[in-house]
């Protein structure tokens, strides 16, 4: 069961919150989640989407324009509250032919941009009375095997790691935690899930997520219910993956 309208909601009302790569798929999920809540919520990327209002071009790979992107957020807001750094993926190749200079962009957009992002908010929060919530969103790639997306699932698990680590370094100012999502529902998911209906049936909850799904996620992290949460991975995958050797044994529907 899954019902937007619960009674506890979630309110950031007045908050500002940056969502990296938030004009599609997933991003679009958690910009549409913290609009519901109440916040401000600008989003950054290299291509302006149709509906360009609180967009900010920023590659985020690229140190100097990350610092012109918070300082322009701050400039317009006069805070920040929280990133959501959403800005990652890659293509399928195999780790045997595809060049160093594709592994290294992998993990350059999956890793070292959500630290020189996450740095920049920082040097911000560390002077906000109210400190301020970073979420990462990484993959369940970083806990189990990734075949076809080797550096992707590599640069995940570095994301998770990282995550423990700027909690520590960062509290008590400014919570850091990560999502370890599963298969969305996405405009793009035909690429990587066909139709989905085989793809979803691997998956406990018999489906894949909606990317607002995801955004509920990151609003609890970034909201005063998770005033206690630092250093934590959510794992929001539908309860995983059903084993391969149960339908290998033909005992799935047991």
């Amino acid at each position: 069961m899954h019902d937007s309208g619960t009674a506890l909601q979630l309110r950031l009302d007045d908050a500002v919150v940056l969502v990296t790569g938030g004009a599609r798929g997933v991003g679009a999920g958690i910009r549409r989640a913290f609009l519901r809540a109440g916040a401000h919520v600008p989003i950054c990327g290299r291509t302006p989407p149709d509906d360009a209002e609180d967009f900010f071009a920023c590659d985020v790979r690229e140190p100097e324009q990350v610092d012109a992107l918070i300082a322009a957020i701050v400039d317009r807001y006069g805070r920040l509250d929280v990133v959501v750094n959403n800005a990652g993926g890659a293509p399928h190749a195999d780790a045997a032919t595809a060049s160093p200079r594709f592994h290294a962009k992998i993990v350059a957009l999956n890793l070292l941009a959500p630290l020189t992002v996450a740095r920049a908010a920082n040097a911000v929060m560390q002077h906000q009375e109210t400190g301020g919530a970073i979420v990462n969103v990484s993959s369940v790639s970083a806990t189990r095997p990734s075949p076809g997306t080797a550096s992707y699932g590599a640069a995940k698990a570095g994301l998770d790691n990282l995550t423990a680590s700027l909690a520590v370094e960062w509290a008590p100012k400014v919570r850091v935690n990560a999502l370890d999502v599963g298969m969305v529902r996405t405009e793009l998911s035909q690429l990587h899930y066909g139709d989905g209906v085989e793809v979803a049936k691997t998956v406990p909850l018999g489906r894949l997520a909606e990317p607002d799904e995801i955004g509920a996620c990151a609003v609890f992290l970034a909201s005063p219910l998770a005033s206690y949460v630092s250093g934590a991975t959510l794992k929001v995958h539908g309860g995983g993956e059903v084993p391969a050797f149960l339908a290998a044994a033909g005992k799935e529907s047991e």
